[in-house]
């Protein structure tokens, strides 16, 4: 009896100091993460973030506002659109009717649209949800321009396809509006209600749906964005201003454009794991990686999810989406039981699409320590034009790079703002200075030579002009061949 009592004693001290490290760890993550973005937040970055392993929730928190105008701050409970993140929806909505006996991913498209056009007669369920269909990645138009499902399913039959169905991998948003419209036919439900009846409810999310609101509208995310004319950051307004509450949006559906939280993504998580919606058969064929993603193979198509692997060779599972001002990020580490799940309603940059993959460097790296968003690139290089002459453009470069913590290499930040400029400046000033300062910087690109031939044309300097369509020409700028035939023939 004795023994058995010492033997529970130094058992309850091992998991109580086993526990006690755990949790100093994960405060030491926490801390880690919240500085980074913290940082990030001091120079613009807003969003919401959600760190979990091993089923406990390290961090959930927001960052900036979700409506600066009426000081409303983003929080867990926030709402934003998750572009393409939405399509593990719409692939799992297919496979529910799988389970249900409905459908099958070898099914043809001719099972469901008899009067098909031959060259996709063959196209099948399991090409739809994996972008290996052959349609093309420009077929439907805008997301936010109305059309009726009647429109879109005549362009996508009508359209072209690039390559025979079943031999290529390539991303295209109408594979999964088809997919929306077969699963309408076969459930003889709407998308909103189908996904909200057999995924949203019973994983309880209760914030998460395509188009329908029965919350509280505080809860919605504003975008922003910066205007690269008026120079400064312009509020969009959320989703469900721009996709009314009518069946006329068939561009959007189905692709992306659902609206959900960090709580929600993460009840959604969850449910996946214990099997409350999919079963784990069915979960095992959604996250088969089936097509190779691109040449090196390093990521591969499930159903509505990316299949890749971790430095240690561990699973992961991921989606990211964006309709060009929100971006979502969903990242789950599989074997390791981590999931990073992250949304921005303010994209600053390139930056703001490694948000999830930096945090999930410092979640298996201790040492690594991850650089905070830089500041919206247009933006600095307008408050660097506020504060100096344009006789000061050659001292732009080593500003931006100190500032972005890396080497300024994209020469159509520069051409865009100089055209900007160009607009407002009657005299040479900032707008010339732009121009010459990039064909410097990236002296063999004839289209910023020819860029900056019609900024001296502009300012009636002709004959620095016909130098650079010269030198456009020399460079092979087609489109500048005529322009400077014109000059010429007035020396004549």
């Amino acid at each position: 009896m004795k023994s058995f009592i010492k033997t529970l004693f130094f058992t309850l001290i091992t998991l109580s100091i086993f526990s006690a490290t755990s949790q100093n760890t994960n405060k030491k993550l926490f801390n880690k993460i919240d500085s980074y973005l913290d940082a990030s937040a001091k120079n613009g970055f807003s969003g919401v973030v959600l760190v979990a392993k091993k089923g406990e929730v390290i961090l959930s928190k927001g960052y900036g506002w979700a409506d600066r105008k009426n000081k409303i701050p983003n929080s867990p409970a926030t709402v934003f659109n998750i572009g393409s993140v939405t399509k593990q929806f719409t692939a799992s909505a297919i496979l529910k009717l799988v389970e249900q006996g409905k459908m099958k991913t070898s099914d043809k498209l001719s099972l469901y649209f008899p009067q098909i056009p031959l060259d996709k007669t063959d196209i099948t369920i399991h090409q739809l949800l994996t972008h290996t269909s052959g349609i093309s990645n420009k077929t439907g138009g805008f997301r936010y321009n109305e059309a009726s499902k009647e429109q879109f399913l005549k362009e996508f039959f009508e359209s072209e396809l690039h390559f025979k169905p079943g031999t290529t991998y390539q991303y295209a948003n109408a594979n999964y509006i088809m997919l929306t419209a077969i699963l309408e036919l076969v459930s003889g439900q709407t998308y909103n209600v189908f996904l909200q009846k057999n995924l949203f409810e019973p994983a309880q999310m209760k914030t998460t749906g395509y188009k329908s609101i029965n919350f509280n509208t505080e809860l919605l995310a504003h975008g922003y964005y910066y205007n690269r004319d008026d120079e400064k950051w312009t509020d969009w307004g959320t989703t469900q201003q721009h996709l009314l509450y009518n069946n006329n949006y068939w561009y959007s559906i189905g692709k992306g454009d659902i609206h959900s939280s960090i709580e929600d993504l993460y009840k959604w998580h969850v449910a996946l794991q214990n099997n409350v919606v999919l079963t784990s058969k069915t979960r095992e064929i959604q996250e088969t990686p089936y097509v190779a993603e691109n040449d090196k193979m390093t990521s591969y198509y499930g159903y509505g999810w990316a299949i890749s692997k971790s430095h240690n060779d561990a699973k992961i599972v991921a989606h990211n989406g964006s309709n060009g001002l929100y971006f979502a990020d969903f990242v789950r580490f599989v074997d390791d039981d981590v999931v990073v799940i992250y949304i921005t309603n303010a994209f600053l940059g390139p930056e703001s699409e490694n948000v999830a993959r930096e945090i999930g460097k410092m979640v298996f790296d201790t040492n690594y320590n991850a650089t905070p968003i830089s500041r919206n690139i247009y933006e600095l290089i307008h408050d660097f034009m506020k504060t100096n002459p344009s006789a000061n453009a050659d001292k732009l470069p080593n500003y931006l790079n100190k500032e972005l913590k890396d080497e300024f290499n994209d020469p159509a930040i520069l051409n865009r703002l100089g055209y900007s400029r160009l607009k407002k400046e009657d005299q040479p000033d900032w707008a010339l200075a732009l121009f010459k300062l990039n064909v410097k910087l990236f002296p063999e690109d004839g289209n910023l030579w020819d860029s900056l031939g019609e900024a001296y044309l502009t300012y009636n300097q002709k004959e620095d002009a016909i130098k650079s369509y010269s030198k456009a020409v020399e460079l092979g700028s087609e489109g500048s061949k005529e322009t400077l035939q014109e000059l010429l023939k007035e020396d004549e």
